[in-house]
């Protein structure tokens, strides 16, 4: 108490001295807020670097009592989720248990309808040419379905047989298409290999290792407990407000985005991942060779379940690359990202999503980008939402 009450005195006789009681505004902060006027409804973010962990937020978590984001709480990191999946995946690989250039038809004969041979590596790479999501007559075709379908639940091997009724995108290995049917068949490879549910082998390789006791699959399980923030969307014209999806069965996205996780939890993970705790150096590498995310100029690059985002693009010449993952599901968006050390990261969560304006969107990535380098560039918010387009 009496460290407290001397700290206290210390920055009033230190304001009164200099006339001026205002600390300059964080960066991360001011870009939060700015984000929320571009219209995000809610934000949270997490940074964790040498320094220490920073927590900021913005706008409200509930639009009904107005309550304020819980840095701490949980959300959906929709596409996040394949960073776990291709590191459970290129661990069996790391075992011997299976090899990545080897077809996906050796493990999971018949899954899939092609007769082109499609191999681990294609699936975990989005070079497959698996289309990527449902078939249009088994998922949603209106922005109204995804308020009045979300209890439609969907078997692992279901929602494969209703994304494959599609033709391939392109010949397998011949050019790049984002796919989340392919992060399905490679969550049922876990469990094929295994011999145990996803969720278990996650917990005994990666949550239980690394603590990370708000990391989960909820399966057909729709609530998010201790929600950060509710998840929003426009789904009805104005002037009807905004639709809550927070509560939603999103068993369609098994391997490929329904994990449910906080924005520490996440932090922890890519500080494991990138700084080589979980896999093999010579693994890890793979894992880290891209290829380039068409249409972004060498902006993005995929590597296995891993993305690379160069900020020289948005904050100028020198400034770094980071690693992570960005998510979109229904009511909310996540970036997680690293440095290429895995020593600086940052978590950033907000909601909407689907019905984000592209100035929302951009903003939110330009909230995590100015956790390493500051974006100044007149075409950051343009190349930004094109970043965030492209994952949606």
């Amino acid at each position: 108490m009496r460290r407290l009450v001397v700290s206290a005195a210390c920055a009033v006789l230190l304001a009164g001295g200099t006339g001026t009681a205002a600390a300059e505004p964080d960066s991360r902060q001011t870009a939060l807020d700015v984000a929320v006027q571009a219209g995000n409804v809610g934000m949270i973010a997490v940074a964790a670097d040498p320094g220490g962990r920073w927590r900021g937020r913005a706008g409200v978590a509930d639009v009904v009592t107005g309550a304020k984001p819980d840095t701490g709480g949980r959300f959906r990191i929709g596409s996040v989720s394949k960073t776990f999946t291709a590191t459970l995946v290129l661990k069996l690989a790391a075992k011997g248990r299976l090899r990545l250039d080897d077809p996906i038809a050796k493990y999971l004969p018949g899954l899939l309808p092609y007769p082109e041979p499609i191999t681990v590596r294609q699936l975990l790479q989005h070079t497959s040419g698996v289309p990527r999501d449902l078939a249009p007559q088994y998922t949603w075709t209106t922005a109204e379905e995804v308020d009045t379908e979300r209890f439609v639940h969907f078997g692992e091997v279901e929602a494969i047989h209703g994304s494959t009724v599609q033709p391939l995108l392109f010949p397998p290995g011949t050019s790049w298409a984002y796919s989340n049917t392919g992060y399905n068949v490679l969550a049922l490879l876990v469990e094929k290999l295994t011999g145990r549910e996803f969720e278990q082998v996650l917990a005994d390789w990666i949550t239980g290792p690394l603590r990370l006791a708000d990391t989960f699959l909820p399966r057909d399980f729709p609530w998010v407990p201790r929600p950060a923030l509710r998840g929003y969307e426009q789904l009805y014209p104005a002037p009807r407000g905004l639709t809550d999806v927070t509560v939603y069965n999103f068993s369609r996205y098994f391997g490929a985005g329904n994990i449910i996780s906080s924005a520490a939890d996440l932090n922890r993970f890519f500080h494991a991942l990138v700084g080589g705790e979980l896999l093999p150096a010579d693994v890890l590498a793979q894992m880290k060779t891209t290829v380039p995310w068409p249409g972004e100029g060498g902006l993005v690059g995929y590597g296995l379940g891993l993305m690379r985002i160069s900020l020289s693009g948005i904050c100028g010449p020198g400034a770094p690359d980071v690693w992570g993952h960005g998510g979109d599901v229904p009511g909310y968006n996540t970036w997680s990202m690293s440095d290429a050390a895995g020593t600086r990261g940052i978590t950033v969560a907000s909601s909407p999503d689907l019905t984000a304006s592209p100035a929302a969107a951009s903003r939110r990535i330009l909230a995590m980008v100015t956790e390493f380098c500051t974006p100044d560039l007149p075409a950051a918010p343009e190349r930004a939402a094109r970043i965030q387009a492209a994952l949606r």
